[in-house]
């Protein structure tokens, strides 16, 4: 086994490592129903107060006249982005807008590009790039902008509780770019946004959705505490928030209700920031959102390959191993990969230089996420820095401009390297984008000795429709030079079909993997960047190589390959086998 960059050997004995019990389910709890009407309704409801008198007076107070301390953000920026502001643009995502002339209102702006203005996320870019004296003219025109444009009106994205915990936390942080100005009207409106938006949130941080959008909201109320004279009471209250956003957006083993590793990675990013908050007052921050945060760290490792950049599961991209370490660096945690998650719900494996990741759990609930991705069973495979077998992902980070109808077919299982029945989800995506039936229950086991490590798990979300359950066993050999998967459609309850039912198993591959098939139509030579070989052979079925598309750490769709064994299953079921060996 050759040990990680980071020095520290994810196979070694770990006393306090997760297990699995033979035969363990995994239910889905709070079934497939999305918010209700009144849930809805309250919730739009609660937005229009924002408008109302009442809201308007409690906005109203005293603003500081200065900042009790300057936090550092010890995470890197993006580079690129950073250079753009310098040159007069903002860019993120595919858009991109001149400062001057910067608008995030207008309706052809995408979320992601206003959600990244707004939440004044662009500051470590600019910082990271620039001193003082060269980011903070550029830092303070934007900020002129949207103080023209948002400051007064108490409405839309701008004003959204986890927009505001972002901003309080890279507006102190960052405090000498933006206040920087000898304009003492400039500094004032500034300092009394920044009171209006605290005082904001103490009302509405427990409004945001759950995950890492209501753990932003009370990031910013406990800096606004430590950071605005006087906020000791407000210290407190942010901090029982806190561990209650925590309770409610976290499993017990660090991961995230949404079962995004994305938004486990912005989730260790927001801690981080308010780690410097305590750090800048020389304040202990409490023992259990250390905890959390020491888990978090440990699960999104469970879901890094072993070059550190990300798996794509849940609409995130395969954010790159530098933005990953950036992250993890700047939250000075230092723990080995998760690899057994009983909640969080993916598994790893790991040997000589390969790693694999099964997603084995059900998608989460549509009470928690929208945009969820019908990917049970489903894994990623990597050799070294090479990705071999791939999700496409990307369903919420892809470039803007990307087609509607790929980005929602990026949530598909179809989408995702596993087995699919009749065309079908294995969990249904609504028109509306929330989660339907499908998978409830994952069964689970795991074994793990000197010669080899195997998964064995199995999913009903075929049951209903097809009559059948999705077994799918997946064996990495000791050396990692060997992967071997069986999959197997098992007839299950009353449902019984007629006639033939046609499946196919996908193993969407990495970029740059170039695929030849055999001339028996039941194997396939793959080339892997960097100069390796790679063998796959299948039995229960025929091989064909088709095109697909995968969604980078930036976003962009790249063109790639899949391998796709196809069959028919019978009423009593059917059973695919296949290997992939590495060759040189």
């Amino acid at each position: 086994m050759s040990a990680p960059e980071d020095g520290i050997d994810e196979t070694a004995a770990d006393p306090n490592s997760d297990t699995i019990d033979e035969g363990r389910r995994l239910v889905r709890l709070g079934g497939d129903k999305g918010l209700s009407l009144a849930e809805r309704l309250a919730d739009r409801f609660h937005r229009l107060t924002w408008r109302t008198p009442l809201h308007s007076l409690r906005l109203k107070g005293r603003y500081p006249l200065k900042l009790l301390a300057i936090p550092d953000d010890t995470i890197m920026g993006d580079v690129a982005r950073g250079q753009a502001l310098l040159q007069g643009q903002v860019v993120f995502r595919g858009e991109r807008q001149p400062i001057e002339t910067l608008d995030v209102s207008g309706p052809n702006v995408g979320a992601a590009f206003a959600e990244y203005v707004h939440s004044f996320a662009w500051l470590r870019d600019l910082s990271t790039v620039a001193t003082r004296a060269q980011g903070a003219p550029v830092a303070e025109l934007v900020m002129a902008r949207w103080l023209d444009a948002h400051a007064e009106t108490v409405a839309g994205t701008a004003w959204r509780p986890d927009m505001w915990g972002r901003r309080i936390l890279f507006w102190t942080a960052h405090a000498p770019l933006i206040l920087s100005s000898a304009d003492l009207i400039y500094r004032s409106k500034v300092l009394n946004a920044l009171a209006r938006g605290a005082r904001h949130l103490d009302r509405g941080a427990d409004k945001a959705p759950a995950g890492p959008r209501r753990i932003a909201a009370w990031c910013g109320v406990i800096a606004a505490g430590l950071l605005i004279p006087g906020g000791e009471p407000r210290q407190a209250f942010g901090e029982a928030g806190l561990l209650r956003a925590l309770a409610a957006s976290q499993f017990d083993d660090g991961g995230s209700v949404t079962r995004s590793p994305a938004a486990l990675l912005d989730t260790v990013a927001l801690l981080t920031l308010l780690a410097g908050c305590y750090d800048a007052r020389r304040i202990d921050w409490p023992e259990p959102v250390t905890t959390a945060l020491n888990k978090a760290v440990g699960a999104l490792l469970g879901v890094s390959h072993a070059d550190r950049g990300l798996s794509s599961w849940q609409g995130g991209g395969p954010a790159s191993a530098e933005e990953v370490a950036a992250v993890i660096e700047g939250s000075g945690v230092r723990t080995r990969p998760l690899r057994q998650a009983r909640d969080w719900g993916y598994q790893r494996l790991a040997a000589g230089g390969a790693v694999l990741i099964v997603d084995a759990a059900p998608p989460p609930v549509a009470r928690v996420v929208d945009g969820g991705c019908a990917s049970t069973l489903a894994f990623e495979f990597s050799d070294g820095p090479a990705r071999i077998v791939v999700n496409c992902g990307g369903a919420r980070a892809a470039v803007a401009g990307l087609p509607r109808p790929i980005v929602e077919g990026l949530r598909t299982t179809a989408a995702h390297s596993t087995l699919i029945v009749g065309d079908s989800n294995s969990t249904a995506i609504h028109a509306d984008g929330t989660l339907g039936r499908g998978v409830v229950e994952v069964e689970l086991s795991r074994l793990e000795n000197e010669a080899a490590s195997r998964i064995d798990a199995a999913h009903d979300g075929y049951a209903r429709r097809w009559g059948f359950q999705h077994r799918r066993q997946l064996v990495l050999g000791a050396e990692g030079r060997e992967l071997r998967g069986e999959d197997q459609l098992l007839p299950v309850g009353r449902k019984r079909r007629s006639g033939a039912v046609g499946f196919a198993v996908r193993f969407h591959l990495g970029g740059g993997v170039e695929a030849s098939a055999t001339a028996d139509s039941l194997g396939a030579i793959l080339r892997v960047p960097g100069g390796a070989l790679w063998q796959f052979r299948c039995r229960g079925g025929t091989l064909a190589i088709e095109d697909s598309l995968w969604i980078d750490a930036d976003g962009r769709p790249v063109a790639t390959q899949q391998l796709v064994i196809g069959g028919e299953a019978q009423a009593g079921g059917a059973t695919v086998s296949w290997a992939l060996k590495r060759a040189m």
